[in-house]
């Protein structure tokens, strides 16, 4: 099977071209064929009704008659059926038929004739039938030679046309062949057909969207590697220190303060994990059924040991039958980081309230915390990666419970754009910040 689409048009317009060609030869041939007979009949008819009014043949009209290289054989018979004349002695001549045109055949031959009478007498013109068909047969293939010699031509025309209807296509893979994998500028669309002009205006949308998701990535990698450098260095000396300490106090302070850097390294590696796989390139994993109240449940049972630690009380209240479509793994990512997030910046002892229900036939996600919220200057920000809030108040007289990684809003917000959510910061009535996530309406 042909897989180029020039080769298959080729294909298809040379043998409708050869199609077309054969139809009309055969036409014209069959058409010439047919007017050449009735015009060998009306010569027979004509030359028998020229002589029907002649009484008799003169010596010059019968000796033209009875020439050799004229084909026609004229015979006359008296009413009696008594032959009085022959133009040319033949021993297989036809015999005297009935009136009209008919064809007789004497000897194997087939005879085409013409009979009329006239007073006292009948008149027959006979010819040959092969030599009739043999004259036909050239002048309808002359008729054809014409078609027949014009058809190459008309292949050649075809296929230099066709090759240059295609040379836009080729000019694009051309100029798609010649590019690097850094170059993702959108290819010109000046002097291209209408047929090929939405496949390149696709191909320069795809491009556009290859160099959003590959500049994220660049960025992504750079902002991580950024961070990631801060922790690891502070893992280093504290190390260090450890290494230093003189007395068991000191040396299990260094062990506490390294515990904690790992712990936030810790955090900020799954972090930076989970959002890497909730980027928009990323491979995405199949959707399902989810109930939104059982995986939150599930997230706040993670977060308990951190909330138990700080002396917060988490509240669930969740609305039985809350489902929507989605990524089981970057939800119950999303509730997490909202719930760390809540715990994490209010006082300690505080409480941080969690809301599933349906909201104007939403699936709905509620936080509300009493930490000191976000300015609503500051609240288009917060969504931004590695984007920290300098708060001084809360944790554990130093800050260091409310230090974050920058990230969680993010993962929230590429979280619920993946599931086509909205999220809104308000202020919230524990006298924090709400967190509202809205799902898009189910089915």
């Amino acid at each position: 099977m042909l897989s180029s689409i020039r080769a298959r048009l080729l294909t298809w317009i040379l043998a409708t071209l050869a199609f077309g060609a054969l139809w009309m030869g055969v036409g014209a041939y069959r058409n010439v064929l047919h007017e050449t007979e009735a015009l060998f009949d009306y010569q027979l008819r004509q030359m028998a009704l020229s002589l029907r009014d002649q009484g008799e043949i003169a010596p010059a009209q019968a000796s033209a008659l009875a020439d050799a290289d004229f084909d026609f054989v004229v015979q006359i018979w008296s009413v009696d059926g008594r032959a009085i004349y022959a133009s040319r002695k033949h021993d297989e001549l036809p015999a005297r038929v009935v009136l009209g045109f008919a064809d007789v055949a004497v000897g194997g031959k087939t005879w085409r004739s013409f009979s009329v009478a006239t007073t006292g007498r009948v008149i027959q013109v006979a010819q040959p039938l092969q030599i009739r068909k043999r004259f036909a047969a050239e002048a309808a293939l002359r008729s054809v030679m014409p078609l027949l010699a014009v058809a190459p031509l008309m292949a050649l025309a075809v296929w230099w046309l066709v090759t240059i209807a295609f040379k836009p296509l080729q000019r694009v893979a051309s100029g798609v062949r010649a590019r690097d994998a850094e170059s993702l500028a959108p290819l010109p669309l000046a002097d291209l057909p209408d047929e090929v002009t939405p496949l390149v205006q696709a191909l320069n949308a795809l491009l556009q969207r290859l160099d959003a998701s590959f500049g994220a990535q660049r960025a992504f990698v750079s902002d991580a590697a950024h961070e990631l450098r801060s922790p690891l260095t502070a893992l280093r000396l504290q190390i260090g220190r450890l290494r230093r300490s003189a007395d068991a106090s000191e040396r299990e302070a260094a062990l506490d303060a390294l515990a904690a850097g790992v712990e936030r390294a810790t955090r900020l590696v799954e972090q930076l994990l989970t959002l890497a796989r909730s980027e928009p390139g990323a491979r995405q994993a199949a959707l399902e059924t989810v109930d939104l109240g059982e995986l939150v449940r599930q997230a706040l049972a993670d977060t308990v040991p951190f909330a138990a630690s700080r002396g917060t009380e988490l509240e669930l209240d969740a609305q039985d039958g809350v489902t929507l479509q989605g990524d089981r793994v970057a939800l119950a990512a999303l509730a997490r980081n909202l719930a760390d997030n809540a715990v994490r910046y209010s006082p300690p002892g505080s409480r941080v309230q969690v809301g599933v229900a349906i909201d104007g036939g939403s699936p709905l996600l509620r936080v509300d915390d009493a930490g000191p919220g976000i300015p609503a200057a500051d609240r288009e920000r917060v969504f931004d990666r590695f984007y920290r809030r300098q708060v001084d108040d809360v944790g554990d007289g130093d800050g260091e419970a409310a230090q974050g990684t920058g990230l969680g809003l993010a993962i929230v917000k590429t979280v619920g754009a993946r599931h086509g959510a909205r999220v809104t910061l308000t202020d919230s009535p524990l006298g924090g910040l709400r967190v509202e996530v809205r799902f898009a309406p189910a089915g």
